[in-house]
């Protein structure tokens, strides 16, 4: 039996229902996503991204979007996972004191430098280092770029996670996470949306 739809479970879509058909249309989105979260979140080979890892970064990624039930999912998640259950109440902290309004960053010098907007730089904090170790502090610092300030990666930035102990492979997967995660947040929040709107 194939597992249950992932954005249909956390949406809360039941088959046969309006928002049921609405996603039936798009049949071929729907599979992509349901792979998607399968090949990130059950992976065949976890060596380079571990479980635990992943379940810490997907708890913080979705956390900073917001309580909502991805969030609550995923903090689960890493609640379930042996190595990953010490770091829930670690990862709410560092929730807390990165949740800002967003995006920032500055455009190259154009048109678009109108837009520029200066915003905070997120590190984790000194409890959270010694919760984390270096690979996930690294990790976790990046996402928040990815998540608020994207227009400001750079390639420093990817060497900080080299540094860290993250490998090429590991830091590609990393990327497809966070990204995946933000689609995820967002298509959730619509259906959820929708189907409140059709009450």
């Amino acid at each position: 039996m194939a597992p249950k739809d992932i954005i249909d479970t956390l949406a809360g879509i039941e088959p046969g229902s309006t928002l049921d058909a609405i996603r039936a249309r798009r049949l071929q989105a729907r599979e992509n996503a349901q792979k998607s979260y399968l090949s990130l979140f059950e992976p065949i080979d976890a060596s380079d991204f571990s479980l635990a890892e992943r379940a810490a970064v997907a708890a913080f990624v979705t956390g900073l979007h917001g309580e909502s039930p991805v969030a609550a999912f995923y903090r689960e998640k890493l609640a379930a996972n042996a190595d990953g259950a010490a770091l829930v109440e670690p990862i709410k902290s560092e929730i807390a004191r990165g949740t800002t309004s967003g995006p920032y960053g500055a455009f190259p010098a154009g048109p678009l430098s109108v837009e520029n907007k200066a915003g905070p730089i997120y590190r984790v904090s000194t409890e959270g280092k010694s919760a984390f170790g270096p690979r996930l502090v690294a990790a976790l610092e990046h996402a928040h770029l990815l998540v608020f300030r994207p227009r400001d990666a750079a390639s420093a930035d990817m060497k900080a996670l080299l540094a860290a102990g993250w490998s090429t492979t590991g830091i590609v997967t990393f990327s497809q996470l966070v990204a995946f995660l933000s689609f995820q947040v967002r298509v959730v929040s619509g259906l959820r949306t929708l189907a409140a709107a059709s009450v």
